[in-house]
Formats: structure tokens, sequence, C-alpha cells
């Protein structure tokens, strides 16, 4: 995805917040109703996933630099019971995260 999409996607007023939560830097992190369709389509979301995605924002493992977008940032927090971390993409644009996917992976990429 572009950064024209996400201006014009995330610029909207009236946009539907699934979840609104302070990072580990302080930055707001949005999560869009349309994204959270989006993310609900990998198998392994839970009941348990937004509140994991809310601790993996607070406190992730590790955070990762994308090479080829200085604005994404890549959120990692490793879960016992599952043996994989929980990843989560994120474009900051304003000042504020917006999420663009999480999933479950076996390693940081």
């Amino acid at each position: 995805m572009n950064d024209r999409y996400f201006k014009i996607f995330f610029s909207h007023r009236s946009m539907t917040w699934i979840l609104e939560e302070r990072d580990k830097t302080g930055r707001k992190i949005h999560l869009s109703q349309e994204r959270w369709v989006h993310i609900q389509k990998h198998p392994e979301t839970t009941v348990l996933y937004l509140e994991r995605v809310k601790e993996a924002l607070m406190y992730p493992d590790k955070i990762v630099d994308f090479d080829l977008d200085m604005n994404v940032h890549f959120y990692f927090k490793y879960y016992k019971d599952r043996k994989e971390y929980l990843f989560i993409s994120i474009k900051y644009l304003n000042g504020d995260g917006f999420i663009i996917t999480s999933f479950y992976t076996d390693t940081i990429q």
C-alpha cells in the first residue's frame, strides 16, 4: 500500500476504530474496522487477539524498521503458549500509527 492510499483512507474523520492504544513510544495507534476485517481472515485470530495486540504495542520484544519505508515499523512479541511471535505492521502518519496487518510468525523478519 502506498502513502497516498493511507493519507486518503486515514484522513476520514468518521473512521470507526476497533482499537486506539498508545504504543511503547507513547504514540497513538489505531486499528480500523477495515483492517480488523482483514486481520480476522487469519485463522489464528481468537477472542484474546486484540488483548495481545495491545500488549505487543506496549511491551514489544523487538521493533524493526522497514527498509523500504521509514514510516513503517514492525512490532514483535513472543508468546510461549503458541511458540510464535505476534507480528504487527504499523504505518506512522502525522504522529499517529495505523495498524496495517497482524498475524503470528515463527521468526522476526
